[in-house]
């Protein structure tokens, strides 16, 4: 272009100079004026810190600038800024297009091998057209539950649950939760979530069937919020539950019941809540142990009474779920609400953040991981839209639509998925209390008419708040009622507001922006967002049109929306994308129509309601003429707000209910294994718990049953398949026994009972009558430094485990054979611990009480509780075949550096042996490769990267602590847990939680840098370095450091 040939030069300057500049290359510059480089000013400031928001700022200083010189300088910088802006934008799309490239490949190459796998028995169905995957996950008209329409109805629905009696527990996190009063819009973690779970466990709580509701969260007693967030325990009231009145009991109903986790007088934002989940999740495992043994007295003739299903909801309370679901061997469910890959997606467009800034910022990979989690626990993921389904949970590996709709085929037809699982998406809109809401009749031009039933009454406080903005309070009320958040889009609707002339003249804009007390106490984002709208406001001189109220409290929510309906006016929602709407379902519910984004959740909600219009959120011109079509045209806003009222009912709490119990209902109960029918019977005496493991023993023998669970039996006939079978039943009948043993002491002991060892050993574990438990973690390089470590700690506490107040568990990816070697080999007696977790925790023995009943008995119950979603043998194919396909390429054969280990493997535990750590694929790859074939497991790299256990997804050595509690009642607050610098890459799920740890500094140190180099998140964003739980010991520890460590530790 003419004029503009400095724009090339400028170019090849910035080329050849980069980011640096110096005078030995001022040469380079185009032009220099005085003390001022517009090209180092370029390449210093623009290039490493843009920010478009700033560019119509300068454009307007450009212009405002006298000097003629200065003024094109300013321009020529401004040029460069866009030309950056441009670039970096088709840099971002470039990054974009290649990971959709690699995703789809990913996902394509896993869907061929899971396919392959399946292919001795693939049907026709299953081969069908891909087209309409995304609509196989939603509820099509033919298949989806019938709505509750009428009173009638729902009795004849309510009549079928009689004699239910459920028990649900809801989890929700983050934010500030009470039932009254709810203090929505204070921070961004106190939003539409928060509403959403109080008012489903308060719903839930008034169904017939459901006996009582738990919503757990978190107990906050700052100073900084008000007191009520700290009671342990609120009962929320029900809104309408008159008919079922006779169903209630003494602990039945819905409760918020908050368990104290965290910093106990700091109210923290959701990023920094992932450290201290697992004491989340033990302080929740103990309130729930507590109320299912109350309501089993209550209601299950003395038998606990188990959830029927706990339901996170946000990741963070999925992470939780699925670790409580594990401990407890119950359902889970999941609602994501908002989805951490679909924000990650976002904000790489944006292009203000790195990849780094966005996880340090958002701790977004931790985010993705819990998620990720949540997919392979859940039995069902309750979904808003179907928009939720097709755009954003498809970005997970852990769910594939198309895969996911051939295993549901193959169950449908009761043909073997090779151990591949996919949850089940299921769309239930949030619900409303819709028996308390008056759509307005009346206008501004006149005062609604009263009535007997709905006298009229003075006009609410807020009206006057918001009137007092408006020259002519007359005119139709354009409302919106989001927080300022970017991904609202505020701004862009002032925009529209501001730029139509003929909009302004017929109507008023309100917007209800959260609650504030001054501009500079916001966040910074919050407060950018409310700038920007202060300033167009004042660009368009929309003074006297436009209200921004600082304070609403939210009962007055409902008033706000009758005063919009007043005066004939709009329900507006701009956001970007929109999960799913619940603010236009209550618009809907007063009578308004609606103008809402075309993306996400109001897709669907429109197409049940038809009252509005959808627009698309980046088009201004499109928002402002759809609000002027409907202020505008009276006929239409009329019609839709008739269609809004006679459809709203679809969007009722008892629909939403009775279609969410009708899910739960819909698939296979879980609860802990040994409470089981049978299992109050009581003992004989002559069954003692000693006879039951000598029966193990010599049944073991009989069966030549390894300690490992190897299947190495040499005999392939019927008969001795048969009797082999009869003698494992044998097996298990004796384990039961000697559970049985037990549970009777365990009724007939007292709490002040303090009858002699030898007198209860036979009872039950040695690990249950210790004061404290002792957990041996430590991950060693060599047996010979573990067997260092087990001496040291037991050289600490000699004169209390002499004494047996001390009990000890020895916790390593091990077998059970390696480890009686390793004991033997160096001097110690089985007898020493009481309990092993081996092979990363998919194993549980105990060691016997009498020595002529052999050194161990494995825990058969530990199995039953871990192997949900367990692939078995299609798991074991995928992973020989992945090890096959790990070779060095550098070598000139291709070295295989991945074998399986046959002989150390175990029914729970496939095990790889590693020649080369170094050149092996990250755990988080294989974790990966293994979802995206929807086989759920956890997989974990043991002994510095040197061996591979690939173990059941809900199976941990962490987890193995929590079953102990739920088993034996082994109190977690009383375990210590000695760990190295580092270790596997399960480490982190042993740091955190009711348990002591003790960190032994110097040991294991070199672990960190091959195994933990490579996750998806670091390590600090995970460990709650600041835990009084948590402990270190002086570099290169002794036995008196241990001690001095316990000492502190075990005071507190």
């Amino acid at each position: 272009m003419a004029g503009n040939d400095w724009i090339n030069s400028y170019l090849e300057a910035i080329l050849d100079v980069g980011p640096n500049l110096d005078d030995a290359k001022s040469s380079l510059l185009l032009r220099e004026r005085g003390r001022f480089s517009p090209t180092r000013y370029f390449v210093e400031e623009v290039i490493t810190g843009f920010d478009e928001t700033d560019l119509h700022r300068s454009w307007v200083k450009a212009q405002a600038t006298r000097s003629p010189q200065e003024r094109n300088t300013r321009l020529e910088n401004m040029c460069w800024r866009i030309w950056n802006l441009a670039r970096q934008k088709k840099q971002l799309e470039g990054e974009l297009a290649q990971r959709k490239a690699k995703r789809r490949l990913e996902r394509e190459r896993g869907r061929r091998e899971a396919t392959a796998d399946m292919s001795e028995d693939l049907s026709e169905g299953e081969k069908g057209d891909i087209v309409s995957d995304v609509s196989a996950h939603g509820e099509s008209n033919k298949s989806r539950l019938p709505r509750i329409n009428s009173v009638d109805a729902m009795e004849t629905w309510a009549s079928q649950q009689k004699g239910k009696k459920l028990y649900i527990v809801l989890i929700s996190l983050h934010g500030l939760i009470r039932g009254e009063n709810m203090e929505l819009g204070r921070d961004s973690d106190t939003g539409g979530q928060v509403k959403y779970v109080v008012e489903l466990a308060r719903a839930l709580g008034s169904m017939p069937g459901v006996y009582r509701v738990d919503l757990l969260t978190r107990q906050v007693a700052s100073p900084d919020v008000d007191w009520s967030y700290g009671e342990p325990t609120e009962m929320l009231t029900p809104r309408n539950s008159e008919d079922f009145m006779d169903e209630m009991g003494e602990s039945s109903g819905a409760y918020i019941v908050r368990i104290p986790f965290g910093p106990r007088d700091k109210y923290i934002p959701k990023e920094l809540l992932w450290p201290y989940i697992p004491e989340f999740v033990d302080g929740a495992l103990s309130h729930i142990i507590q109320i299912s043994n109350v309501l089993g007295e209550q209601i299950g003739s003395g038998k606990p009474v188990w959830p029927v299903a706990i339901h996170g909801h946000y990741a963070d309370a999925g992470d939780s779920a699925a670790l409580l679901s594990g401990a407890l061997n119950v359902p889970m469910l999941f609602t994501g609400h908002s989805l951490g890959r679909d924000k990650l997606e976002q904000l790489l467009k944006q292009g203000r953040l790195s990849r780094d800034e966005i996880n340090s910022t958002y701790k977004i990979m931790r985010r993705i991981e819990a998620e990720e989690l949540s997919l392979d626990a859940s039995e069902i993921v309750i979904t808003s839209t179907r928009q939720e389904i097709g755009e954003q949970w498809r970005l997970y590996d852990g769910f594939d639509p198309v895969l996911e709709r051939k295993l549901r085929v193959r169950i449908r037809r009761n043909v073997s998925c090779y151990g591949r699982f996919m949850p089940r998406m299921v769309i239930i809109p949030p619900g409303m209390e819709f028996h308390h809401i008056v759509p307005q009749d009346g206008d501004m031009d006149g005062e609604i008419e009263g009535s007997e039933e709905h006298p009229s009454s003075p006009d609410p406080p807020i009206w006057s708040e918001i009137m007092r903005f408006f020259s002519n309070p007359r005119k139709p009320m354009i409302l919106a009622l989001a927080r300022p958040d970017p991904k609202k889009n505020i701004t862009t609707l002032v925009k529209a507001f501001g730029e139509c002339r003929p909009l302004q003249e017929l109507a008023n804009l309100t917007l209800i922006m959260g609650n504030r007390d001054g501009i500079d106490e916001m966040s910074s984002t919050n407060a950018s967002v409310l700038l920007s709208v202060l300033k167009l406001i004042d660009k368009y001189d929309l003074y006297g049109q436009v209200a921004y109220p600082k304070h609403h409290k939210q009962f007055e929510v409902p008033d706000i929306y009758r005063l919009a309906a007043k005066t004939k006016g709009v329900f507006i929602n701009p956001a970007f994308i929109e999960p799913f709407g619940l603010t236009l379902i209550e618009a809907a519910a007063h009578g308004l129509p609606i103008v809402a984004t075309k993306n996400g959740g109001p897709v669907d909600i429109h197409r049940v309601l038809d009252n509005g219009l959808l627009v698309d959120p980046h088009d201004q011109q499109s928002i402002a003429d759809a609000l002027l079509k409907l202020v505008a045209d009276k006929q239409l806003w009329a019609r839709c707000r008739q269609n809004g009222l006679k459809n709203i009912h679809l969007f009722s709490w008892p629909e939403h209910c009775k279609a969410y119990l009708s899910r739960i209902a819909s698939y296979k109960p879980r609860h802990p294994q040994w409470q089981r029918s049978d299992d109050g019977a009581e003992t004989s005496e002559s069954d003692s718990p000693s006879d039951s493991l000598r029966d193990i023993q010599d049944i073991s023998l009989n069966l030549k049953f390894s300690l490992d669970g190897d299947r190495s039996g040499n005999d392939n006939s019927l008969d001795s398949e048969g009797n082999a079978a009869d003698r494992k039943s044998k097996l298990e009948n004796a384990v039961l026994s000697w559970s049985r043993g037990f549970l009777k002491d365990q009724r007939k002991a007292g709490s002040g009972d303090r009858a002699d060892h030898s007198s209860s050993t036979g009872k039950f574990p040695a690990l249950r009558r210790r004061k404290h438990i002792f957990v041996i973690a430590v991950d060693c390089d060599s047996n010979e430094d573990l067997l260092d470590t087990i001496k040291m700690i037991f050289e600490a506490v000699e004169k209390e485990r002499n004494e047996g107040s001390i009990g000890f568990i020895l916790s390593t990816f091990m077998t059970i054979s390696e480890i009686q070697s390793f004991l033997i080999s160096g001097g110690l007696n089985t007898n020493d611990f009481d309990a092993f977790i081996c092979n990363s925790g998919s194993d549980l023995f105990y060691s016997t009480i009498n020595p002529e009943d052999g050194p161990f008995v494995v825990d058969f119950y530990y199995h039953s509780h871990i192997e949900y979603r367990w692939g078995g043998e299609g798991l074991r194919k995928t992973l020989v075949r992945w090890a096959g396909s790990t070779t060095n390429k550098k070598a000139g054969n291709e070295e295989q550096i991945v074998t399986a280990a046959e002989q150390i493997s175990t029914d729970y535990c496939y095990a790889f042996e590693v020649k080369n750590a170094g050149m092996v694929p990250p755990v988080k790859e294989l974790r990966k490769l293994l979802r995206i074939q929807a086989l759920r497991c956890n997989v974990v790299y043991c002994q510095n990267g040197t061996r591979i256990n690939v173990i059941p997804v809900l199976a941990s050595r962490s987890q193995a602590l929590r079953y102990l509690y739920v088993r034996w009642g082994v109190d977690l607050s009383k375990m210590v847990v000695f760990v190295g610098d580092s270790g596997d890459t399960d480490y982190e799920g042993l740091l955190g939680g009711l348990h002591k740890s003790v960190i032994l500094k110097g040991i294991c140190s070199s672990a960190s840098n091959l195994l933990h180099a490579n996750r998806n998140y670091p390590l600090s964003h995970v460990m709650p370095v600041d835990s009084p739980n948590i402990v270190q010991t002086p570099q290169d520890c002794t036995s008196s450091n241990v001690r001095d460590s316990l000492k502190n530790i075990l005071k507190s």
